[in-house]
């Protein structure tokens, strides 16, 4: 749409056009050289320094790093390489320390292909360390190399000292320390997480095995003026890959097949047996950790240089610990690229293939997918290459033609000889791939259907059996009654304000859902009235039922979600049976505090007057106390279907005189192992915990 007041804007003209210079292009514009300019972009600069320090130990040059984090949020890293050059550079006619840290695209990894300093290295653009430079508030660089030790300073990207060199102490160590602080002018913000640190300290460990990497880390200062103690780890992990495949497997690098009579009790004959495969708590170690490992030399093009490439990688099956990551040269492929699309065409050949030779498929059987395979895979993969085509400066995927068809070859052929040599793990590994082929095809099977079901709008066509809807229809003044029985539903009902309560009874105890897998869920008409009234779709955990009916927290027709049941040993049963279902299949409403319990009194105390109710054994004595000689009569109060409803309305639905409980969201792993030990799989735990915490309820049995 053409300007009223052209003349109000300037010219464009051939003075239009400028180039931003030194510092400016990066504190100016940071998101380009690190993706973003928030706390995402901020980590990365970290990791630029990082990186430098993670090509000399693997160039054999240190086996230490050290990382510090201070409390303002100042950052240091030093290694025990070689120390960076800072000196006169007389082919470049310039110093090295304006090279590295002031000038963009320069570096000493350009040549690795032609056995330059660096064979295999996370930097290669020689952007890193001037970008974090340009970036930070301040930054103070020492080298110790050779005879001598050199430092110089730098300010919001200028230099703000001369190069100092003097003679280093006899006998000291060589390598390189840096130390700066993120700006936070340049990012908006520059709180890095300890998370942050520990994670991708921890991911440099494994991939560079026997680097041994120190973490110090001070805590803010409390708000009463305090100071925390400093968190300090250690990472190291001397066997690489397989140690840390033994770590999420929950193995030991030391163990051995278990013997064979268990092997075969461990194979499902059945694939069609596999119907609690998908519960939570389902799960075992099918093999143990394998490590392979190559180099080759090859090219992307035909027109193009050679380059060496090396691929380490540590895999096994398990049904509990599925996990797949790539790095190269060090860095996590968030995106995958190139190792990604190998391992699909690999894994996917192998075992589709054993699976035809060895008359796994049924006749109208349709082929395997990777999805099917990924299931039961815990795969790590790191590989080096002296030329990389990353997708760009974050380093997040590699595009390498040559690297992915020789990481395919090499996948696809190390598995084939695998099966070959351990029939046992091939037959476990191929008949979990079949349990997984057939839950994906049950969920698709069924999605349609059950996101017709979940989605409908609620009408006289589409109706859930006894549900009561209230007039309202603003989510936010809306609350959801769930009662036990038709008894409690007639009483609930004429006890509430049907202007904003509606309410659904459960016909009985619902199904375990810790226990049962997706398809018995979904074909209980309790569960999938509940899941239809609650109406933001559900939340599944399975990657063969991800697709069943999408979440979307935004669709919740409630503000609150009140679990209402007697205040005896099957009321509390069918409560918790709800909040299972409830942790399972709808986790978020415990994140966001959507769902509560309304607490019924033990006690109904009646006096000349009034009529209180006690809630505990200690109120109902301090009630006793307050009424002092007057007459009353006090008596165990009523299931929910016995109340009146004015009694309703008062102990449990009146926003102003009842009693919810809050169910609170705690530590997530926490949860899910008292889950699984009271209601789960896990019978060696739940036996241990009443041993251990029977005599405490022994009073509450009934026996």
């Amino acid at each position: 749409m053409p300007s009223k007041n052209p003349e109000t804007k300037t010219e464009y003209s051939d003075q239009s056009i400028s180039s931003l210079k030194g510092a400016d292009r990066v504190r100016l514009k940071p998101s380009v050289m690190f993706g973003s300019d928030g706390l995402e972009g901020c980590e990365q600069s970290f990791f630029e320094i990082l990186s430098n320090s993670i090509d000399e130990a693997r160039e054999g040059y240190g086996k230490k790093i050290c990382v510090r984090v201070f409390r303002d949020m100042t950052l240091e890293v030093e290694d025990f390489g070689r120390g960076v050059p800072l000196d006169w550079n007389e082919k470049e006619q310039r110093y090295n320390w304006e090279l590295i840290y002031c000038e963009l695209y320069a570096g000493g990894k350009y040549d690795n292909r032609k056995n330059g300093s660096y064979k295999f290295s996370l930097g290669t653009n020689g952007l890193g360390a001037c970008a974090t430079q340009y970036s930070s508030e301040f930054m103070d660089v020492v080298s110790r190399k050779g005879q001598f030790v050199y430092s110089i300073s730098f300010k919001e990207g200028k230099p703000v000292t001369e190069l100092s060199k003097e003679p280093a102490p006899s006998k000291s160590k060589t390598g390189t320390l840096v130390r700066w602080k993120p700006d936070i002018k340049v990012f908006t913000d520059i709180n890095i997480p300890l998370e942050y640190f520990i994670s991708t300290l921890k991911m440099q460990a494994v991939v560079n095995a026997g680097l041994e990497i120190e973490l110090y880390y001070e805590f803010p200062e409390a708000e009463d003026g305090s100071s925390p103690d400093p968190y300090r780890e250690t990472f190291l992990y001397k066997d690489g890959l397989t140690e840390y495949v033994c770590e999420l497997t929950h193995q030991r690098a030391s163990d051995i097949a278990e013997s064979e009579k268990q092997e075969e009790a461990e194979i499902s004959e059945d694939p069609d047996d596999a119907e609690d495969s998908d519960a939570p708590d389902a799960g075992k170690n099918l093999t143990l950790p394998v490590f392979i490992q190559t180099e080759c030399t090859g090219k992307d093009r035909e027109d193009q240089p050679e380059y060496d490439l090396l691929i380490n990688a540590a895999f096994c099956f398990s049904t509990r610990y599925p996990k797949i990551e790539y790095y190269h040269n060090s860095s996590f492929l968030e995106h995958g690229g190139s190792p990604e699309k190998a391992t699909r065409a690999a894994f996917t050949k192998v075992i589709d293939a054993y699976l035809r030779n060895n008359g796994k498929y049924q006749k109208a059987d349709q082929k395997i997918t990777f999805s099917d395979v990924e299931e039961c895979l815990v795969l790590v993969i790191s590989s080096f290459s002296t030329y990389t085509s990353y997708a760009n400066q974050t380093k997040k995927a590699i595009n390498n033609v040559f690297i992915e068809k020789a990481m395919t070859d090499f996948l696809a052929n190390r598995l084939e000889v695998y099966f070959a040599e351990n029939p046992a793990d091939a037959e476990r590994i191929a008949t979990q791939v079949m349990i997984n082929k057939k839950s994906r095809e049950n969920a698709e099977a069924m999605r349609i259907n059950l996101k017709k079901k979940l989605s409908s709008s609620l009408d006289i066509s589409n109706r859930v059996e006894k549900f009561v809807n209230c007039r309202s229809k603003d989510p936010k003044k809306r609350e959801l009654f769930i009662v036990e029985g038709d008894s409690a539903l007639s009483s609930c009902k004429l006890g509430r304000d049907a202007d904003f309560q509606a309410i659904i009874p459960v016909r009985g105890k619902t199904l375990n859902c810790l226990k049962a897998s997706y398809t018995r869920i979904f074909k209980s008409d309790i569960i999938v009235d509940l899941l239809k009234v609650i109406g933001c779709g559900v939340e599944i955990r399975s990657k063969a039922h991800k697709e069943l009916a999408d979440f979307d927290l935004n669709s919740l027709k409630w503000s609150k979600i009140i679990i209402c049941t007697d205040a005896d040993e099957d009321g509390f049963q069918i409560r918790t049976l709800i909040l299972t279902m409830l942790y399972r299949l709808l986790p978020t409403l415990i994140k966001e505090g959507k769902v509560f319990i309304a607490e019924s009194p033990l006690y109904e105390i009646n006096t000349k007057d009034k009529t209180m109710f006690a809630y505990d054994e200690k109120e109902k004595t301090a009630i006793l106390g307050e009424i002092g000689n007057a007459k009353y009569t006090i008596q165990r109060s009523k299931g929910l279907g016995e109340n009146e409803p004015e009694m309703m309305w008062l102990t449990t639905m009146s926003p102003a005189t009842r009693r919810l409980i809050k169910i609170m969201p705690e530590d997530e792993e926490k949860t899910f192992d008292m889950f699984n030990v009271l209601l789960g799989n896990d019978l060696h735990g739940r036996k241990r915990f009443i041993a251990e915490n029977g005599h405490n309820y022994i009073d509450l049995a009934d026996i």
